[in-house]
């Protein structure tokens, strides 16, 4: 599983940002690395709600995406081109199904809106 998450991480991840911002079940969660301070931008499938977010957590809880949010406890997400400032990230963990961070949701005004 690694070795398909590091082929998405280089190959298909710059692919999917392109679009993932204005698809229903996807969206780019903006956030800063944990150790070098860099901006990321990582695709993710998403399901939102207009107070939540949950996000499906393909390779689990230890994927430097969710370790980022989690060590910044927040984070930015654009879904169907809206941005929203992430609070308050959870994981719920995995029973029947993959593991989610769930995280509440505040629009962001952005210029022009």
């Amino acid at each position: 599983m690694r070795v398909i998450a590091h082929i998405n991480k280089y190959v298909t991840n710059p692919l999917q940002r392109l679009w993932a911002p204005w698809l229903p079940y996807m969206a780019v969660i903006e956030h800063t690395g944990r150790k070098s301070g860099k901006p990321y931008r990582t695709p993710v499938m998403a399901f939102v709600d207009s107070k939540s977010v949950s996000v499906v957590l393909n390779y689990g809880e230890h994927s430097d995406w969710v370790r980022n949010i989690r060590a910044a406890r927040s984070a930015q997400l654009v879904h169907r081109g809206r941005h929203y400032q992430l609070s308050n990230p959870r994981i719920i963990p995995a029973t029947d199904q993959k593991a989610r961070l769930v995280a509440t949701l505040t629009p962001v005004s952005t210029p022009g809106s």
